[in-house]
């Protein structure tokens, strides 16, 4: 001001641009940083109905009050489904794992064509994949490197992180189902060394990770597992749809390994393998509202494969369908094998046309002959309860080990019968397998379980090897 009070016109033109400069500042970095609710029109590859559900479009039209949202578009991703749009994706990762409350947005209609690629952390907290349109897979062995075989989209060392949206995974797995390793050997990038079955990418895989939640999405079509778990905790898996053919060889739906309070609820799997694997390592897995088939049904195991320590407690499968499925709920584990199986609660199970509803297989063996070992997984504390509907061959087959008996068996409310298709029946069967029915269980051949205390019979033979879960 001037000394009489009135405004000086020099001060009121250094504060416009003063107030220019900031405004600009400002407009570039949104800009730069993809921030804010861009649209954008992919490149023409063709439009696909992504919709899945019947979610409210409220869940992913609004994000958290001031959240940052970086599209893909904004950071060079053409979404054609053609162009290799990894490095874009890589970017807007880096991105955004630097904001707090960042959304990554992959806007439908569009294809985003990613090559293998990790999604690290640690990230600031609060970071969500909003996936609206596809993400695809290279379309075969041809573009992989060995390194790169055992997942396709990995992600390591999250924290509160989620992935949510109408979209699609689709890992274009036919290319690799009934590929031999020889011709896999040829197909590879990486010839001078040498390959087997087991080497076929797992589509989504988290390593290592805190509180996550994947909901409302679909994957599908994944070369060998779906989406595995692997060393997280604090996991809860929602409305989810999965799906391969019924004969697509070990494309598991969702794999837990060494993972803890785990929650997998109101979801559809229908894949050539087990619709839900949890392997050694879990623990307080609660498992609700699954339809599964076609698939090999819900399984624990196979434990103890080599000799190895397998340890799983607290798992609840409940509230769940099985529709053609190899097997309903099954418990396998190898000879040789160490731990325990503890702790596991079976409920209102609905099987229709499944060939074994009611399965543990101490036995287990992929392939050929496993030779006869003494020490075994033990298995204590199993609950089956309201298990109904029909099976094509046997109704309950528990095969327990020889030398280490099944201990505290309920079964209760179980109503097998058999199904209008079945051809030929095998006869139920019960070995070593000790316990009571609380209920009525039908048919009588289910009312199998022997009584009593096993270590007291000399051909239990129980087998006390040290080991500690």
């Amino acid at each position: 001001m001037s000394n009489n009070g009135v405004p000086n016109p020099i001060h009121y033109w250094l504060l416009s641009i003063q107030i220019f400069l900031f405004s600009s500042s400002a407009l570039n970095a949104r800009t730069a940083h993809g921030w804010g609710t861009k649209h954008h029109n992919p490149i023409k590859g063709g439009s696909h109905n992504l919709g899945h559900g019947s979610s409210s479009s409220s869940v992913y039209d609004s994000y958290q009050p001031y959240s940052p949202i970086f599209d893909v578009p904004s950071f060079g991703a053409r979404g054609d489904g053609v162009s290799d749009d990894s490095k874009a994706f890589q970017v807007t990762w880096s991105a955004a794992c630097a904001v707090k409350n960042a959304t990554i947005k992959i806007p439908s209609k569009f294809r985003l064509l990613i090559s293998p690629i990790t999604l690290q952390g640690p990230c600031e907290p609060g970071l969500v994949l909003q996936i609206d349109g596809m993400i695809v897979a290279p379309g075969g062995p041809r573009m992989w490197l060995k390194p790169e075989l055992l997942q396709w989209i990995n992600f390591k060392n999250l924290h509160d992180f989620v992935i949510q949206g109408r979209g699609t995974i689709n890992g274009q797995g036919s290319t690799w189902w009934w590929i031999t390793p020889r011709i896999l050997q040829n197909q590879l990038t990486n010839r001078n060394s040498r390959y087997d079955d087991t080497m076929k990418p797992t589509a989504v895989r988290f390593y290592s990770s805190l509180n996550l939640t994947i909901r409302d999405i679909k994957i599908q079509n994944s070369p060998r597992c779906h989406l595995k778990f692997d060393n997280c905790a604090g996991v809860k898996v929602t409305n989810l749809s999965i799906s391969s053919p019924g004969d697509s060889p070990n494309t598991d739906g969702i794999h837990l390994q060494n993972s803890q309070r785990v929650e997998v609820e109101n979801s559809t799997i229908s894949c050539g393998d087990d619709c839900i694997s949890i392997q050694t390592g879990c623990s307080d897995v609660n498992i609700q509202n699954i339809k599964c088939g076609p698939g090999h049904g819900i399984s624990i195991g196979g434990l103890g494969k080599d000799g190895t320590l397998a340890c799983v407690s607290n798992i609840v499968v409940q509230n769940s369908i099985m529709v053609d499925t190899l097997y309903g709920i099954r418990i396998k584990t190898w000879q040789g094998g160490v731990g325990s199986v503890k702790s596991v609660i079976f409920s209102d199970i609905e099987v229709s046309n499944v060939k074994v509803p009611i399965m543990i297989d101490q036995f287990y063996c992929e392939g050929g002959t496993c030779r006869n070992k003494t020490d075994a997984v033990s298995l204590t504390n199993i609950t089956y309860n309201q298990i109904n509907g029909t099976y094509a061959t046997q109704a309950i087959h528990l095969a327990c080990s020889d030398s280490i008996p099944c201990t505290n068996i309920s079964m209760g409310n179980v109503l097998l019968t058999p199904s209008t298709t079945t051809k030929g029946l095998m006869q139920d069967l019960c070995w070593n397998s000790y316990g009571k029915s609380l209920a009525t269980v039908f048919p009588p051949s289910l009312n199998c379980l022997e009584t009593g205390n096993p270590l007291s019979k000399k051909a239990s033979n129980f087998n006390r090897t040290h080991f500690t879960c």
